[in-house]
Parts: C-alpha cells; sequence; structure tokens
C-alpha cells in the first residue's frame, strides 16, 4: 500500500513556496539560462519534464518554435500557467498537468529539460524520470534521442570532520551546505572521490553505489561524509567547456566516529536506488577502518560528546569537483 505521504518524499510535490527560494538562487538561474540558450536552436522544439513555475521553458521559448512543460502539481501548473502569460514568449509554452514519469509529447522534440535533482540523485526523480523517458520516446518515435538538460551528473564522496555543536547542543544529523560558501565548521579529511559518473543520454543503471577505499591526508575525528553532486548543464563543443551546476552539499554524520591519521585507509560501502529517499544513502553505508597508521580508539556513538571548544582547523573550502 502507497504511504501517503510518498510524493512528498520522494519530490513529486514540491510546494510553490520553495520553488521561490529556487528563483531566488542566482547561481542555478544563470546556469540554466546559459545552458538552455546554448543548446535550444531558433525554432526547436522542447520538452521540460517538472516544469514547476516555468522559468526553464520560458529561457527556451526565447528560441523554441514550441515548448511542452510537464507539471504534475496543480498547483504550480496554475502558477506556471499565470506567470508565462505575463513574460515575453510565454504563448509558446503549452503548460500540461502530468506525470513526468509516464508523459511523452505529441511530436518528436529537440531537447529535453529535466531538473528533478537533488544531492546524490536522492528523493526526486531525474533518473527514473528521464530512464522512462528514453524507452517510450524511442518506442514512439525511434532516434536520435533529444539534447538533455543537464546532459550529466558527476558524484562524489569526501570524509571530513564536522562539528555538530550547535550552541552547546550536540546534534549529529543530516546537515546541508552551500557548495559556494567556506565552510568554517567542516575540515576536510581528504579528496573528494567520485564514484557516478552519469551521461543521460547514455544507458545507465539507476543504481547509485560504492564500494572502494580513501587515504586519508589528514590527522582528526572522522565523523561525517560529505557527498557532492556537481550537475553539467550543457557542454561547449566550441569552447571545450561546460556549464555546471552543484546542489547543496550533504553531511551525513557517522554511526561510529573514528579518530584517525594522515595515512589511514577506510573502506566505504553504500548502495540506493536513485531517487529513493534521504535515508537510503545513511541506511546502506558501511564504514570500516581498514589499516592503520598508529594505534587508534575508536569512539562509540553511545558516549559521543566533543569538547565544547572544538574548533575546525580548516579554511572550510568546498568539497571539490
Amino acid at each position: 500500500m502507497q504511504n501517503k505521504f510518498e510524493s512528498l518524499e520522494l519530490g513529486q510535490f514540491i510546494p510553490l513556496h520553495y520553488h521561490h527560494n529556487m528563483l531566488n538562487d542566482n547561481i542555478r538561474m544563470k546556469g540554466f539560462k546559459e545552458a538552455i540558450n546554448l543548446v535550444v536552436k531558433p525554432g526547436a522544439k522542447v520538452l521540460e519534464l517538472g516544469g514547476g513555475t516555468g522559468v526553464q521553458s520560458f529561457f527556451a521559448a526565447q528560441k523554441a518554435q514550441k515548448v511542452f512543460c510537464v507539471e504534475r502539481n496543480p498547483e504550480l501548473v496554475d502558477a506556471a500557467r499565470s506567470l508565462l502569460a505575463q513574460n515575453t514568449n510565454g504563448d509558446k509554452v503549452e503548460v500540461i498537468q502530468a506525470d513526468a514519469l509516464h508523459y511523452l509529447p505529441p511530436e518528436p522534440v529537440d531537447v529535453v529539460i529535466c531538473e528533478m535533482l537533488h544531492t546524490g540523485l536522492l528523493r526526486e526523480k531525474q533518473m527514473p524520470v528521464i530512464d522512462s523517458f528514453k524507452k517510450r520516446y524511442l518506442e514512439k518515435f525511434g532516434g536520435p534521442l533529444p539534447i538533455f538538460v543537464p546532459e550529466a551528473s558527476i558524484q562524489a564522496i569526501q570524509p571530513i570532520e564536522q562539528n555538530f555543536h550547535f550552541e552547546g547542543f550536540n546534534a549529529p544529523t543530516i546537515l546541508f551546505q552551500d557548495p559556494c560558501a567556506i565552510q568554517e565548521r567542516s575540515k576536510s579529511l581528504a579528496d573528494s572521490e567520485v564514484f557516478q559518473l552519469l551521461a543521460y543520454a547514455e544507458p545507465f543503471d539507476q543504481t547509485c553505489h560504492w564500494d572502494g577505499e580513501i587515504t586519508l591526508a589528514e590527522n582528526g575525528q572522522f565523523n561525517a561524509l560529505r557527498l557532492i553532486t556537481k550537475n553539467i548543464l550543457a557542454i561547449n563543443m566550441l569552447t571545450g567547456s561546460t556549464i555546471d551546476w552543484h546542489t547543496q552539499y550533504i553531511i551525513l554524520p557517522l554511526p561510529k566516529p573514528f579518530l584517525v591519521s594522515a595515512g589511514d585507509q577506510i573502506s566505504i560501502h553504500f548502495s540506493y536506488q536513485g531517487g529513493a529517499p534521504l535515508n537510503a544513502l545513511s541506511d546502506s553505508l558501511e564504514i570500516s577502518l581498514v589499516s592503520k597508521q598508529t594505534p587508534i580508539s575508536q569512539l562509540a556513538f553511545e558516549t559521543l560528546n566533543y569538547p565544547s571548544d572544538f574548533q575546525s582547523t580548516t579554511s572550510g573550502q568546498s568539497g571539490g569537483l
């Protein structure tokens, strides 16, 4: 039996006020505007899956002949129609209330925009929606596939030491970080390690997984993983450059923190389905210390208490990629 909150948990009904926050994200907006302007050619036909307020369909409509904007949430369908009517070339956009997982346009399209993205490709349905679309599109229209925006996603993890004390309150919980801001409460213990490179036009497995080892570069308390997702919005073949956008980093606390030294090796294993709830990664996460340069003491989760004067020694730089 389907959980009545499943749509909310998996990003199917993101409320309108959350989209206002996305509209206010200048880096996200400029990146998608630049990418869409690059790949949409004059007279093109475009499909947007999960259109939200319709802003990306608006970007496409400045060059496209026709844009199909698919949105499941009735509130957002009404908002998109109203907003597009107030903007130049908004009349080129047809807003359709439908489930992006099952919708196909009435004719072939040149570009597909799908920003159903969350860090780790968790929670939102980017992977299953695009995979389903490609199979059904090829069955109905044959090839070639349209260009996808974004074109690819690169995923990485990074071991860190994270200060989970907030005004004396110890709270080792999932945290989110702005990828463009200095994170003074985080200390990187090693470079980020790429575990997935996904090109949306190519066949891909909907499982996100990794089973490998990382050699630590810093001494510290390994008590969290930073999850990084970098999205390649478009590739400019003329300049040999990419238009990129990072979703927010996720900080996942470990159930058993370790005191570690530079040169130590840690083993990390996880496996989850794209679009699964946030806890799918942490529930499958297995971490162990496979080699140690010096004797260590392992802190039990039940007795985890940091000193009140805990300070990070890092500059708080972003996670990499």
